[in-house]
This record gives C-alpha cells, sequence and structure tokens, in this order.
C-alpha cells in the first residue's frame, strides 16, 4: 500500500489553508504544520505520510535546517520533500536539492506542475 498523505508545512496559514483545499478538491489526504519543529514531529510520528510540502523562509527553524533534520532520522530521511519557495531566482533550486530537498516548486504554485510532481513520488 502507498503511502498518499501530503504533509503541509508553512508558517503563513493563508497559505497552507489554499493549499489543502486544493489538494483536497483533487482528493489528495493533507496534513499541516505552522512550524518545521512541528512538522518534524508530525513527520516522525505519522508512518502514513507520503511527502512533504515544505516551505523554505520560515521564522525561527527555516527549511534548509529542517531539511538537514529529516535527513538524519533513518525513520523519514527517504520521505520524499518538495521545496516550496517564493525565492524563484536563479540557483535557487539547485540550493534546495543540494541541502536534501527531492525536488522544487516556486511560488505562486502552479497547480498542475504541483499535481504532476506529486503524482511522480505518490505511485
Amino acid at each position: 500500500m502507498s503511502r498518499k498523505k501530503i504533509l503541509v508545512i508553512d508558517d503563513d496559514q493563508k497559505n497552507i489553508f489554499a493549499l489543502v483545499a486544493t489538494l483536497k478538491a483533487k482528493g489528495y489526504e493533507n496534513i499541516s504544520a505552522t512550524s518545521a519543529l512541528e512538522g518534524i514531529e508530525m513527520l516522525r510520528s505519522d508512518p502514513g505520510i507520503g511527502i512533504v510540502l515544505l516551505d523554505m523562509m520560515m521564522p525561527g527553524m527555516d527549511g534548509y535546517e529542517a531539511l538537514a533534520i529529516i535527513r538524519t532520522f533513518e525513520d523519514i530521511q527517504d520521505v520524499p520533500v518538495i521545496a516550496v519557495t517564493a525565492q524563484a531566482m536563479a540557483g535557487d533550486k539547485e540550493k534546495c536539492i543540494h541541502a536534501g530537498a527531492d525536488d522544487y516548486i516556486s511560488k505562486p504554485i502552479n497547480v498542475d506542475l504541483l499535481l504532476s510532481k506529486l503524482n511522480s513520488y505518490l505511485i
């Protein structure tokens, strides 16, 4: 059985609301966290999570720090993480991938592109 639940980690409630509503409308089960630390705890406690959408720019612990931590835990290090960022400048995708993300998408999110990426990981 494949894991289909999506964990959205973003400090902005409006971003979470829009993304969760879109994913739910497309039939995806999802949960959310408003901080990197909360998201890591949820990821470690819920084996049903199949992928993480991680905002890279958050106060406190940012997505880069969160990725470094996620990749150290054997039980969650293989869960795919898609970096989500408003930083869409040259080199940002490479920076996210180098930090441990499996993929990258910029804000505002292109829903069709996101769904394509999700489907490639949630098979």
